[in-house]
């Protein structure tokens, strides 16, 4: 798979997902060839980094939950030193189909990021109210960060070629949001290119995201918050940047 692309690294950044993290692994590995798995194992309470670990995946243990922002940058971290040439983030709730893979890494043909996107014309993932609306605003004020049209600018479902996990291994934040919207901003900032390419997401097999009407108006709100946040500290993106 993506042969042109050399080594990549899929990142599976999990937090107590004992339930899902271990068939979420083997489709991985069922799905796509010569590609490695490491599972960031966010400080779990329960049996996640065991039921990783029997699913075929490499395990790198945090002493104590950082978020997902914590754990993508250890997996960047992870990937550079190990010299790879490609990372792709899969959660491990089973919501990335793993057989779109291909799909997302094909989009660093011609760009640094390539994120998967949920709202381009694929599928049928659908979100409603303050959620979605917070959703477009986010990819409107993006689009025209990036110069290019994006939909789904929340997307964890996202590879990055070398010059992106250098980027994120220097600036990767932790905060709400900072591993799509900040991380991003920072990203384009810095001179990295990107794109999106039209994928279908699937529910979680097992637990249940907050989506009540009360969480999507608090998202609403933090969002747009974060995205000031980003835009107004373009600084740290650069920081040991090399032509």
């Amino acid at each position: 798979m993506n042969d042109s692309l050399g080594r990549v690294l899929v990142i599976v950044p999990a937090w107590n997902e004992q339930a899902n993290v271990g068939n979420t692994v083997r489709e991985i590995l069922d799905r796509t060839t010569g590609l490695d798995v490491v599972v960031i194992d966010d400080g779990s309470t329960d049996q996640t980094a065991a039921a990783a670990r029997d699913a075929g995946a490499t395990v790198i243990a945090l002493p104590f939950n950082l978020g997902v922002g914590g754990a993508m940058r250890a997996g960047f971290t992870y990937a550079q030193r190990h010299d790879y040439d490609a990372a792709i983030q899969v959660d491990a709730d089973g919501q990335h189909d793993p057989a779109e893979i291909g799909r997302v890494l094909d989009g660093l043909h011609g760009s640094d990021i390539s994120i998967g996107a949920r709202f381009a014309d694929k599928g049928d993932y659908s979100v409603k109210g303050p959620r979605r609306w917070a959703m477009l605003f986010l990819a409107g004020v993006m689009s025209r960060v990036a110069g290019t049209r994006l939909t789904d600018v929340t997307s964890g479902f996202r590879a990055a070629n070398r010059r992106a996990i250098d980027q994120y291994v220097r600036y990767y934040p932790a905060e709400y949001l900072g591993d799509t919207i900040d991380s991003l901003v920072a990203a384009v900032h810095s001179g990295l290119s990107v794109t999106q390419v039209p994928v279908a997401m699937r529910q979680r097999v097992h637990g249940n995201p907050s989506q009540n009407p009360i969480g999507a108006s608090i998202y609403l709100f933090r969002s747009i918050f974060a995205l000031g946040l980003a835009l107004m500290r373009p600084g740290k993106a650069t920081g040991g940047q090399t032509a």
